[in-house]
């Protein structure tokens, strides 16, 4: 089936400008069909991969590493050991990136529960005192 590249940008949630660009830079796994009038006509595979561009994308992997990425892609069979590197080194970063802020979520609640308690308790004036008195 057909798509426009208004269809893939309702269903994607990239902007038509996104979508351009996205061609543009070379982050696409393969080249965007063109009908009679030169209309973009995008394929369901299309739609994937632009589904796993923006969870790329969403977890931080920089645009050099998805258009490396999708150029392995292009580039057919025979590198896949390649893009397996990649994208394990990618995991790696995220990985470290949920520990930093599952550390980050383990102060938040600590202070949330302090909060909590010395609201409740009616003794919430003078947490965090500039005067160095209370650094609850």
């Amino acid at each position: 089936m057909d798509l426009s590249i208004g269809e893939v940008a309702r269903r994607t949630g990239l902007s038509v400008h996104t979508l351009r660009l996205y061609e543009r830079e070379g982050l696409l796994a393969s080249p965007v069909s063109r009908d009679a009038s030169g209309r973009r006509v995008y394929r369901e595979a299309d739609v994937e991969w632009l589904e796993y561009c923006t969870r790329f994308r969403a977890s931080g992997m920089p645009l050099e590493a998805i258009r490396r990425f999708a150029a392995l892609v292009r580039q057919g069979p025979g590198n896949e050991s390649e893009r397996l590197a990649l994208l394990r080194e990618h995991e790696e970063r995220v990985r470290e990136r949920i520990a930093e802020l599952e550390e980050s979520l383990a102060v938040i609640r600590h202070k949330v529960a302090v909060y909590s308690e010395h609201v409740a308790a009616g003794r919430a004036t003078g947490l965090w005192e500039p005067t160095g008195s209370t650094v609850d």
